[in-house]
Formats: structure tokens, C-alpha cells, sequence
């Protein structure tokens, strides 16, 4: 129980003094002060909160009851209302002993002044925040009526809503929106009106907030609409882990199937472009066998478009559970014909689709014709194109601006430049009022045509903002291209050049950098930002003139512009090193790619491994050879012919060095069968060269698997390495072995391992004249080969040995570390010799 000092310490500020409450409370006495405001009248103009209320059975209870209910409502319109609380709760919990319940108390509070403390609540400082603080008192006091009177006034609406949406424009002020609006909703009472949940939203959208966000839906009146709206309005911010989160949500507070927020966030995760989490979705509905409807089919294949064989799946799914498709279903079909390229599927449905509209079951519209020419464009066939577009005119359809696009880029991509300028002429005609993609198909027939002129005379009458063209009467009577004089039509057009518009024209440079980068700088001026493309094109501008130190510049360029180069960029780069011999370069521009993370693609792979015609040097060939593996484990498939060709070549020249044979006969042996496409070969040289200087590692040479012509090109290659790591004075400190395979005892002969045996030796000893010894030593008896998997050397070390089982014998040759040394040392005064010889010459 409060004491009676603080009611009358609160009654300070009215200049009438309290009656006395019973002297069991009464403990403590205060001096009124005069300067305070008289408290309010009882005859105000508005009634009560509440219109019954129980008084006192006396008339003094009654007299003290009201006074203190008109001094809890002065209090309020000065915004206490935390001194409206406490007389509240001494007046109801014993301060004058009558019993008075809080909702019969706050019957008598003046509705006009409770209003007024709330407006000033508002718009002070603290603002929502204060208000929430203000209804959680009514609430705790259990007086949630007054709450619902005072809500009733349209101006404390208003205010609360405006309060509101200033809170939204800030960075932080949406969770204490939304706490204000729920606290209303225990009232029964919302703001819906005065606040758009659609701001709600998309404030809590940009903060990532799915859980406030589903709080929020949860209260609302319109909750099955406010849930599916937050669904996709983080499906537009490409959030889709937040907006499966609402799903779910949805799903356990909604307590029914909704196949709208089915549809919703099917359509998510086609914006987010996961179409096999809407698959997982679709799957679900299945399990719990309950059927989708049209709506739902169609939103599934139309993300899932991108999988004609899926899509199909879905819509003989759909039939068979009697869910008629209709005209969004087949065009969905002819647009995943589109993507799949599938021009003979995309016929056959345009086929039934005719039917069924003979039947007058369905009516082709717009999108079925133009995806339809968009099939036909794509492939290059546009006589049916253009066929496609005449059928559609036949039907009363009047062609959009996307199947003109789509006609135009038929044309243009067949080469048919003039016929692309007279059907965007007929487009004109057609009043249909053409886009900038229109523009830039036309300006890329010009480019690809090599018309630059006229692909720059049309782009100054776009920057003009208007086309001038002339049709003459031959042209109106017979569709042909513009003639001189006729009637000059001055079109203006309300789109701009976009980005790539000046991509284009950048190709049209050829290699003149100086136009080129002043298109550039006119696109900065315009507002517009170059893209990678931009960069990439102007990279290639500039390396057409020769100017390779400005084009691998543009990298760095790029990054101090914000956008950082990628693998297109790079690949344009290196292109114009290999293309000027700057090979160096190149390779370094590779390694800075890997260092910032970027993964080259098949141009940059086979850019680099085709820049050299010959090798010089081991360094080179470790260096293609390492581009080569890097490619393979990308994933990559190579074509391995051309770098194989290479590497014979520089290890037969070793032989060359050696009989001081001419380039002609080197180039016959480049003939000879190297296996096929992903051999062996290329792995065996590179994991070889790899091991480094073989002055500090002994010397083994694996040509197992390899065919003769194989194993001739590693042998070769590994004393190559020998030769250009050798230098004069310094000893060989071990053999070379190479190991040929793997042979039982008494067994008949291997004729493959035997050729490639013979091989190795006549190579080692007529042509480098080394001396090669055979050896095959026996393996241990415990060891036996793994018939079944020859790669798992361990699966029969805990077997017994059968009886029966050969011994095997490891078939090795040697070369004499004695006559290696030998051989560089002949190889050594050779070279000193020919570059005597060539200084007296």
C-alpha cells in the first residue's frame, strides 16, 4: 500500500487541497502551490473514458473519487503519466477504502486531456518509445480499455503514424515500430491505415531481419498477405535463407495450406536462382499428397525452365492429376524450348496450342508469338522468323517491342543488316516506340557487318534523343529499304544510350585507343558506369595498336576505378601479350590472376599453352607443363596434340645437339604415334621436370604405360633437364635408372615390353652413345602384385602365398652415372667450341 504523502505531494500542483482520505492513511501533509494551474472543470466538453462506473455509496467517497480522477487526467495532459499510474493504483488497492475497481477509475479519467499527454508523449523526445512505455502501464494496470477510447480519436492515429514513418527513416527504428504495433494489437487496435505494412517491410528487408519481420506478420489483421508479401520482398533482395525462414513461419501460424505463399516462395527461389530448393519445396507439398494448383505448377516450371526434361516432367504431372494447363503454362513450355534450343519441341507445342485454339479453349497472345520468334532468332532461321511475325499480325496480335527485338536480332545475326534496319523501320511505322535493346542489336549488326560508319551516324541521332529517317513510297508499297526523298518522319525517343551501347561502338575502334577511350570518358559524363566488358574491350583496342605497356596498365586502372578485373579482363590481357611476343609478361599476368583468386577459364588455358611455337629452354617447359596440369585439375579438358608436338620437338633436339642432324629430319619424328588425347605422356614429362636439379636427387625414370614412342619423349626429356642443369667440372653422383615394368619369371615374353626395352636402348646407345646395362633384380616372395587391383600393392601382404604364383621381377635399365658425365662433358666442349667458331666467323 502507498502512503497518503504521495498522492498529496502529487496534488502540489492544483491549488485546491485534496479532501482528507481516512486518518488510518493519512501520515503526512504539503503546502499547495498557488502558481500552479487550477485543475480542470468538470464540465468539460467531452464525457468520460468510459460511460458506467460504480461510485462510492456516500457522497464524500464519491466528491474524493472525482477530484482524484480529475487530477490523474491534468496529470496526463502534461504527459505524467507515470504519476497517473501510481494514483491509479493507490486510489484502487486501498487508498480510500471504497473498493473502487482501476477500469471504474479510468471511466472517469477526461478522454480530451489523456489525449493530449499522449499527443505530447508522441512528440517529445523519447516518442515511440515513450508511447510503448505509456500503453505497457494501461496494460499492467489492467485499464486497456481507455486505451481502446483514446485509439479511437483520429488525430492520435495520425500522429502515431506519423511518428511512425519518420522512426522507419531511420537506420534503427523499425523493431521499435513494430513493438508499438504489437502492443496496440493486445488492445485490439492497429495503425495498418495510418503505416503501410509494405514500409514495415522493407525496412526490416534491408536489416536482414527475418525474425522481427515474422513477429510483425503474426499480429497483423492481414497476416496470410503481410507473410507472403515478406516472402518475396526478401526473394527481390536475393535473401533466400530469410525468406524460407517467414515460409516456415508462416506455415505454423497461419495452420492451414496456403498455396499462395506456396507460389511466392517458389517464385524466390527463382529470383534467387536456386531452382532445386524449389523443387525440395514442391516435393514437400507431395509428401504430405496434397496437389498443388495451376498457379503453383506454373511457378515451378517456370524456374525450373532452365531443365527442359524437369519442366516437361511437371507439366505431364500436372495433367495427369487433371489440373488443366493453360495459356502461361505452354508459353512457360516454349520458353524452356527457348533455353534449350529445342526449336522441333517448340513447334510441336506451337502445334497444340493451335488446335486447342481452334477449339477455342485457349488464345495465343503476345508472349507465345514472340518467344516463339525469339526460338527461331536464336537458332539463325529467320525466314520463320519473319514467318512467325506475318502469322501474327494474320491474328489480330500486335507485335511489343520484344518481338521487334527479337525480329531485328534474327536478321542481325544472319548477317541481313539492311533487312534489320527496314523491319526496325516497320516498327516505327508499327507506332511501336523502340528500346535501347533495339539500338544496340542494330549498332552490333553494323559492328559485326564492319559497317562502323553507319553504326556511328546512327548512335549520333540517338545521343540526339531523336531518329531522322525518310520513307519513300517504293518503301511503303513493297516493305524495301529506305529510297531517297518521301516523307521524313523526325521520331523523338525518350531512352538514352545505356553501357552497352558503348561496349559496342568500343569494338568499333578497331585499334584506335584514342576514340576508343574518349567513348569511354563521354560514358563517365553521361552518368553511366564501363563494366568489365568495357575494360576488357578497351584492353583489346589498345593491344591492336601495339600498345602493350597501356593495356596490361587498364588492370590497375580498374581497380582504382572499384571494379575489379576478372577473368575476362585477364584473359584480354594476356591475349595481347601473346599476340605482341611478350610471353613473359603473359605468364606473369597469369600468376597474378591465381594471386588474387581469380580461375582462369579455357581461353586463358589454351591462350598461354599455344603462345610459344618452340621451347628454348626447361624453364619454359616447366612453365607450360604446369599450366597444363593446373588446367586438367580445373577441370578442363585440353586438347592435348599440339603442346605434346612441342615437347617432342625440344627433346629430340638432344639428339639433334648430339649428331648435329638438320631441323628437317627432327620435324619427321613429330609423326609417330603419341597416344591418345589424355595419354599418359604429358603427366609422366611434367611430374619428371618437376623434380628439380638432379645433381641432389637420384634418378629414376618411370615409363610404365607409356608406348615406345612415348617412353623415347620422357627418357629424352629427363636428359634434357640433366643437360641444362649440368654445369661444367661438377660430377654426376648417381645412376639413372628407368624402370620398364613389371615381369614374372618364366613367363612368355611382354612383345610391348620388350619393343619399348629395345627402343630405350637403341636410343641410349647409338644415338647418345651411353652406356645402358639391364638389370631385374627379384622382388621379395612376400610381395606379390594385386592382380585385380595393380595400384593397391598392400591387399595380399597379410595372404599366404600360393604355391603356385611366380616370382616377379622388376625390369630395369641403368645408364653409368660414369658414361652421363662423359656424355655432358662431350655436350659442353661442343657448345664451347661452336661459339669459338662463331666469334671468328
Amino acid at each position: 500500500m502507498r502512503s497518503t504523502a504521495t498522492l498529496l505531494i502529487i496534488a502540489s500542483s492544483v491549488s485546491t487541497p485534496p479532501p482528507p482520505f481516512p486518518k488510518h492513511t493519512l501520515t503526512t501533509t504539503t503546502t499547495t502551490n498557488p502558481k500552479q494551474s487550477k485543475p480542470p472543470s468538470s464540465s468539460s466538453h467531452r464525457p468520460p473514458l468510459l460511460t458506467s462506473v460504480r461510485c462510492g455509496e456516500n457522497r464524500q467517497s464519491y466528491h474524493r473519487i472525482n477530484y482524484y480522477a480529475e487530477l490523474a487526467s491534468k496529470l496526463a495532459e502534461e504527459g505524467r503519466f507515470q504519476d497517473l499510474f501510481m494514483i491509479v493504483e493507490t486510489v484502487t488497492t486501498g487508498g480510500g477504502g471504497s473498493g473502487l475497481k482501476a477500469v471504474e477509475f479510468a471511466a472517469l479519467l477526461n478522454a480530451d486531456l489523456v489525449s493530449k499527454g499522449i499527443l505530447s508523449v508522441i512528440e517529445s523526445d523519447g516518442g515511440v518509445t515513450s508511447v510503448i512505455g505509456v500503453l505497457a502501464g494501461f496494460r499492467k494496470l489492467g485499464i486497456g480499455g481507455a486505451v481502446e477510447v483514446l485509439m479511437s480519436d483520429r488525430s492520435v492515429v495520425e500522429v502515431i503514424g506519423r511518428e511512425c514513418r519518420r522512426m522507419l527513416k531511420k537506420c534503427d527504428g523499425v523493431e521499435e515500430v513494430v513493438d508499438l504495433m504489437e502492443m496496440l494489437s493486445e488492445f485490439h487496435l492497429s495503425i495498418e491505415d495510418a503505416v503501410e505494412p509494405i514500409e514495415v517491410i522493407r525496412n526490416l528487408v534491408n536489416k536482414r531481419n527475418p525474425y522481427v519481420a515474422i513477429r510483425y506478420a503474426s499480429f497483423c489483421v492481414r497476416s496470410d498477405e503481410i507473410f507472403c508479401t515478406t516472402i518475396l520482398e526478401f526473394g527481390k533482395k536475393g535473401d533466400i535463407a530469410s525468406a524460407l525462414a517467414v515460409f516456415e513461419a508462416s506455415k505454423r501460424n497461419l495452420g492451414c495450406v496456403n498455396m499462395y505463399a506456396y507460389r511466392t516462395i517458389i517464385d524466390v527461389c527463382g529470383l534467387c536462382h536456386d531452382h532445386l530448393q524449389s523443387r525440395s519445396i514442391y516435393e514437400g507439398l507431395s509428401a504430405q499428397k496434397i496437389n498443388p494448383n495451376l498457379y503453383v505448377f506454373n511457378s515451378l516450371m517456370n524456374v525450373n525452365s532452365c531443365d527442359l526434361s524437369y519442366t516437361m516432367q511437371i507439366y505431364k504431372h500436372m495433367q495427369i492429376l487433371g489440373v488443366a494447363p493453360d495459356m502461361a503454362s505452354y508459353n512457360i513450355l516454349l520458353k524452356s524450348c527457348c533455353l534449350a534450343g529445342r526449336v522441333d519441341l517448340a513447334q510441336e507445342i506451337y502445334k497444340e496450342v493451335e488446335y486447342l485454339e481452334s477449339r477455342g479453349s485457349l488464345k495465343l497472345d503476345v508472349f507465345t508469338y514472340t518467344t516463339l520468334v525469339k526460338v527461331f532468332a536464336d537458332a539463325r532461321m529467320w525466314q520463320m522468323a519473319l514467318a512467325m511475325k506475318e502469322k501474327m499480325l494474320e491474328a489480330g496480335v500486335t507485335p511489343n517491342a520484344v518481338t521487334w527485338s527479337s525480329l531485328i536480332s534474327a536478321c542481325a545475326k544472319a548477317g541481313l543488316v539492311d533487312q534489320a534496319f527496314v523491319l526496325f523501320e516497320e516498327m516505327v511505322l508499327a507506332n511501336c516506340m523502340p528500346n535501347s535493346q533495339c539500338c544496340n542489336v542494330l549498332l552490333h549488326a553494323c559492328v559485326k557487318a564492319f559497317q562502323y560508319d553507319r553504326a556511328f551516324r546512327l548512335f549520333q541521332s540517338w545521343k540526339r534523343n531523336s531518329f531522322q529517317m525518310a520513307f519513300g513510297d517504293n518503301y511503303i508499297a513493297n516493305r524495301q529499304s529506305l529510297s531517297k526523298g518521301g516523307t521524313q518522319i523526325d521520331m523523338k525517343v525518350p531512352f538514352r544510350p545505356t553501357t552497352s551501347t558503348y561496349n559496342v561502338l568500343m569494338k568499333a575502334c578497331g585499334t584506335d585507343h584514342i576514340r576508343a577511350k574518349a567513348l569511354m570518358d563521354e560514358m563517365k559524363r553521361f552518368g553511366l558506369c564501363p563494366n568489365h566488358i568495357s575494360w576488357s574491350t578497351l584492353i583489346g583496342v589498345y593491344g591492336g595498336s601495339g600498345d602493350v605497356k597501356s593495356a596490361v596498365q587498364i588492370l590497375k586502372t580498374m581497380r582504382e576505378s572499384g571494379v575489379q578485373p576478372d577473368v575476362v579482363a585477364y584473359t584480354a590481357a594476356i591475349k595481347v601479350c601473346v599476340k605482341q611476343r611478350e610471353l613473359n609478361l603473359a605468364f606473369s599476368l597469369f600468376r597474378e590472376m591465381k594471386k588474387y583468386q581469380i580461375q582462369p577459364n579455357m581461353v586463358t588455358y589454351n591462350t598461354l599453352l599455344r603462345a610459344r611455337t618452340r621451347y628454348g629452354s626447361l624453364k619454359e617447359v616447366q612453365q607450360c607443363l604446369s599450366i597444363y596440369q593446373d588446367m586438367r585439375k580445373a577441370g578442363f579438358k585440353p586438347n592435348d596434340y599440339y603442346l605434346k608436338e612441342l615437347i617432342e620437338e625440344w627433346c629430340e633436339g638432344i639428339i639433334q645437339d648430339n649428331n648435329h642432324r638438320s631441323q628437317g629430319q627432327l620435324n619427321s619424328s613429330s609423326q609417330r604415334d603419341l597416344g591418345g588425347p589424355h595419354s599418359l605422356l604429358l603427366e609422366k614429362v611434367a611430374s619428371h621436370l618437376q623434380k628439380g636439379n638432379a645433381e641432389t636427387q637420384s634418378i629414376a625414370v618411370d615409363v610404365r604405360g607409356l608406348t615406345k614412342v612415348e617412353a623415347r619423349i620422357v627418357v629424352l626429356a629427363v636428359l634434357r633437364m640433366i643437360k641444362e642443369n649440368y654445369h661444367p667440372g661438377e660430377l654426376i653422383r648417381d645412376d639413372m635408372f628407368i624402370l620398364l615394368g613389371i615381369h614374372e619369371v618364366g613367363a612368355a615374353a611382354d612383345k610391348h615390353q620388350f619393343d619399348v626395352k629395345d627402343t630405350i636402348i637403341k636410343l641410349l646407345r647409338d644415338n647418345l652413345c651411353l652406356e645402358v646395362l639391364s638389370l631385374g633384380p627379384k622382388m621379395p616372395t612376400e610381395i606379390r602384385i594385386n592382380v585385380e587391383n595393380p595400384f593397391n600393392p598392400h591387399s595380399n601382404l597379410d595372404k599366404k602365398t600360393s604355391p603356385t604364383r611366380r616370382p616377379a621381377v622388376l625390369q630395369r635399365l641403368k645408364v653409368t652415372k660414369r658414361s652421363l658425365y662423359h656424355w655432358l662433358q662431350r655436350n659442353s666442349n661442343e657448345q664451347r667450341r661452336r661459339q669459338v667458331s662463331h666469334t671468328h666467323n
